[in-house]
């Protein structure tokens, strides 16, 4: 296993090239946190060089097995050292809060300790939505492009990351071009949302943090109330459009620069699907919600529930209104959407559209076959046939899904949190959607939370953006064997 710790050093060594933004953001703020962020990269730097230096003799290709070993304890240990600029910046912040925050950063999730978030030294805002924009297309996919460089394979690092149904998916010849160029569009489309949300009316400084969160679906904002910090329609219509592209994969988006047309998308059932679930949930939610007063026009209420519903839904996290105050069905509603709607290779989290999609048609073909016992139809999605092992394998990953979401909120029960907020916590942190309900409420932050709480959702967190297979199956003595 010194192989894996040996690629770990070459990682932190890598990730301490990422405070060069928040130092920069320092200096031009002149906001006194410069010596602190130089600091926390020489202490990242020192830590990758030490772990190098302990295992370099043990360079070797990776096999399979390793790479989720290597992801696990890089998303955790990278976690780890990215509290350090928190933790000298904040007095009084706590190892676990700190922790919880650069997890939430690093996992998408978007779910905060902080309060007065406004008030922060803009580097420490910065720090905080560039953990957002690292996490979404992934640290790992980023490695894979640059440790070839260095002599060392990526191929099962990408396999260990990537979510679900991308794992065999090349968009290129070759597995670090592939990472290279879903980064690259990545970064083009980031940089059109950072411009559209500045002609929408937020400052330069906000442009960036809110357009890092986006894209990443991270949900962490420079306000404490978020994006309703704005009141502002336009804002908010710019903010749905890149969050909705953000939750579609991103080797689509690829597919389409390369050949200068939108006709690929036309072929993404698992966008078309998507777009259909979260247009025909808002206007049926808005109508609800207005029915029941709660807003004094039908405008007004598809504003709010546009906003909030594609934000959660996305797994992005960004609040415009406190829906927890909404009559209960529409915000429960709107917290079960964000465990189906984002797609395989987008930065979203939850089941995923792709396996959501092969879970109804084989519970159609089960159906079918009470009647027609004989029958052979098989699972297809978008014309094309989704192998036996593939449903297999979606339908196993399902029952972990949810069996551990039932273990983490009685876990949180035990622990004292009352079933909503234990419940929503758990399904929030998992999918990588933020704000849950009751104390972990969109009105209020997760720092409520006692230290054991706070654990468990950063364990959540972890799990939902390894995709939970990943992490598991370290604990399996299966695993250790030779």
């Amino acid at each position: 296993m010194l192989a894996v710790f040996y690629v770990l050093g070459l990682m932190l060594m890598m990730f301490s090239v990422t405070y060069v933004l928040p130092i920069a953001t320092s200096i031009i703020y002149s906001d006194g946190q410069l010596l602190d962020f130089g600091v926390a990269a020489l202490a990242c730097l020192a830590a990758g060089i030490l772990i190098w230096a302990l295992t370099r003799h043990h360079k070797r290709e990776l096999r399979s097995r390793e790479g989720f070993l290597l992801v696990t304890l890089a998303w955790a240990l990278m976690s780890a050292i990215a509290t350090v600029p928190l933790l000298i910046c904040l007095p009084g912040l706590s190892f676990t809060d700190a922790f919880f925050e650069t997890m939430s950063g690093l996992t998408t999730t978007g779910a905060t300790v902080l309060v007065g978030l406004e008030n922060l030294p803009p580097s420490i805002n910065l720090w905080r939505h560039a953990l957002n924009w690292y996490g979404g297309m992934g640290i790992i996919v980023l490695v894979v492009a640059i440790l070839p460089l260095l002599g060392v394979g990526g191929m099962q690092l990408y396999k260990a990351e990537t979510p679900g149904p991308m794992k065999d998916e090349k968009l290129t010849p070759r597995i670090t071009q592939t990472a290279r160029a879903l980064w690259l569009v990545y970064f083009l489309i980031t940089v059109a949302c950072i411009l559209s949300l500045k002609l929408a009316g937020m400052g330069w400084f906000d442009a960036v943090c809110h357009a890092f969160a986006a894209l990443a679906l991270g949900g962490f904002s420079t306000y404490d109330a978020s994006v309703g910090h704005f009141d502002s329609l336009p804002i908010e219509l710019v903010l749905i459009v890149f969050m909705l592209v953000a939750a579609m994969n991103f080797g689509r988006h690829f597919i389409a620069w390369q050949q200068k047309s939108l006709r690929t998308y036309r072929n993404d059932v698992e966008a078309g699907t998507m777009l259909l679930l979260v247009g025909i949930s808002t206007l049926l939610l808005s109508y609800f919600i207005w029915v029941h007063g709660t807003y004094p026009d039908f405008g007004t209420a598809l504003r709010h529930v546009a906003f909030n519903l594609v934000s959660i839904a996305t797994d992005c996290g960004f609040v415009s209104q406190d829906y927890a105050a909404w009559p209960m069905f529409a915000p429960i509603a709107i917290l079960s959407l964000s465990c189906c709607c984002a797609n395989s290779g987008s930065t979203g989290g939850g089941i995923k559209m792709f396996r959501t999609l092969v879970l109804v048609r084989q519970a159609g073909r089960e159906l079918n076959r009470v009647v027609h016992p004989q029958i052979a139809r098989p699972v297809t999605i978008g014309g094309q046939v989704v192998a036996n092992k593939i449903v297999f394998a979606v339908l196993a990953f399902v029952v972990l899904y949810f069996g551990t979401i039932v273990v983490l909120t009685l876990t949180l029960m035990a622990s004292g949190l009352d079933f909503v907020s234990a419940f929503s916590a758990i399904v929030a942190c998992i999918n990588n959607a933020g704000p849950g309900l009751g104390v972990v409420g969109p009105a209020s932050n997760f720092q409520g939370l006692s230290d054991v709480q706070t654990w468990l959702c950063s364990l959540a967190m972890l799990l939902g953006r390894l995709e939970i297979f990943s992490v598991l199956v370290l604990f399996t003595p299966m695993y250790w064997r030779k």
